[in-house]
């Protein structure tokens, strides 16, 4: 398991690179990580977005892709992985943004376009899509606890083993894995009862749990860790940050 894991830390030699104020700016007035970081990890954060965006191609389809949605795909993708600075997503080339909403044939016209993001599969893997109002929703309001680019890349970091099950590589591998599986059987059933403040959406499958108690974790930590005490101190292991 060990060594599967590592296939996915690629090892590039990185030249550091200037980053620009006005996206600094964009950070500080939109991504609210970034906001409670200190100096040196504001730096590291702004890094690993500009390694990111070397690496991974945004495409607007039918919209403009601008310096504010190239920052919130890449604050998402590095959000999940901050306190694994060696990560490199490498199961995605390109992130689409659609102007609006599109169904499961990845349509923005007709019925059933009630799909935000979604990681692609088939002849569409490598690719992730992503609603560009909802990327922008998910970091306007300071109080929301959904954000669909950290579910989205959340779902990618759990496929980086294959499988898209709520059971990503860097929990199988570690000490939490019959925690966090209790844990999260014990959370679907308090949201099936309309026993917990965690969206519904999460008692899909374990996939969609992880996913989903990522975003409320990352949003919102405080009150995840009021809310959730047990679950909040697991996923500050689980994923190597300090949010308290």
């Amino acid at each position: 398991m060990l060594a599967t894991w590592r296939t996915f830390f690629y090892e590039k030699k990185r030249v550091r690179q200037p980053f620009k104020k006005s996206w600094r700016s964009l950070l500080v007035e939109k991504v609210r990580f970034y906001q409670v970081l200190n100096a040196e990890e504001k730096d590291r954060f702004e890094q690993a977005i500009l390694y990111f965006l070397d690496d991974i191609v945004i495409v607007g389809a039918d919209t403009e892709v601008e310096d504010l949605d190239k920052i919130l795909v890449a604050s998402s993708a590095v959000i999940p992985i901050f306190g694994f600075p060696q990560w490199e997503y490498r199961n995605l080339g390109e992130v689409f943004l659609y102007a609006n909403s599109f169904n499961k044939n990845y349509e923005t016209t007709g019925k059933n376009r009630n799909i935000l993001g979604q990681v692609g599969s088939g002849a569409m893997n490598r690719v992730m899509i992503l609603s560009k109002p909802a990327l922008r929703k998910g970091f306007d309001n300071e109080w929301s606890k959904s954000n669909v680019g950290i579910h989205e890349f959340v779902h990618l970091l759990d496929k980086s083993d294959g499988a898209i099950d709520g059971l990503p590589e860097m929990l199988a591998q570690r000490q939490f894995t019959i925690p966090w599986v209790k844990m999260m059987h014990d959370k679907i059933v308090e949201i099936k009862k309309s026993k917990s403040d965690i969206n519904p959406y999460g008692a899909t499958n374990q996939a969609e749990f992880l996913s989903v108690v990522s975003e409320y974790f990352f949003s919102q930590p405080e009150l995840f860790s009021k809310k959730h005490p047990e679950l909040f101190n697991l996923m500050e292991e689980i994923f190597r940050q300090d949010l308290a």
